[in-house]
């Protein structure tokens, strides 16, 4: 699922009204800036990547630009900032970016703990795990003492270790910062299944 989070961050004590008062505080900075940063994935296909012309563009590109021309009046006023999924929720936190629009998925937890501002979801997918062929893996049980390569820092290496674990069968996570190594990784073998959503 991914979504937009706005920059408005708060503690539990803090009260409604204070986060409100943080997203006009982002808003204000932002025009008087004159420039949108947003936080971006420049790896995901379709989503966020980086052309041979060395301009962003995908999906969650062109929401930033979307926000830039609602606020500013202009598409082009945005500061792309590439953030891996380990490093998208410090750098909001810390005010490194005013719009976090990548690849993110909204738990209840992150919605609890991180205090930020989710909108409304802008894509809908699930996750599941890709073997090769002849692996004759056919099922997550049948794949205990395997390798599996997943993104650190995601939903999706806790839902890798939640389904396993729960159903007790043993497996050892290969975590990866970006897609591109991941990619490299499951098709040098040296893990046995790739799970991402």
């Amino acid at each position: 699922m991914a979504i937009f989070i706005f920059a408005a961050c708060s503690s539990e004590e803090e009260s409604s009204a204070s986060t409100s008062d943080s997203s006009s505080n982002t808003l204000t900075t932002v025009l008087e800036r004159g420039e949108l940063v947003c936080g971006v994935n420049d790896n995901l296909t379709g989503f966020g990547v980086v052309n041979s012309a060395g301009e962003f563009e995908g999906f969650d590109i062109d929401f930033c630009k979307a926000v830039a021309a609602a606020i500013l009046g202009d598409s082009s006023k945005v500061e792309y900032v590439p953030l891996t999924a380990s490093a998208r929720f410090e750098a909001l936190a810390a005010n490194e970016i005013d719009l976090l629009i990548r690849n993110t998925t909204w738990t209840a937890s992150r919605d609890r703990d991180l205090g930020n501002d989710f909108t409304a979801p802008t894509f809908y997918d699930g996750q599941g795990m890709m073997v090769k062929a002849s692996s004759g893996y056919d099922s997550i049980e049948s794949m205990a003492g395997t390798t599996v390569c997943v993104l650190q820092g995601t939903t999706t290496e806790l839902n890798l270790d939640d389904r396993f674990s729960s159903a007790g069968i043993p497996y050892t996570p290969l975590t990866f910062e970006t897609n591109d190594p991941l990619q490299a990784a499951y098709e040098e073998g040296r893990c046995d299944g790739w799970t991402t959503d």
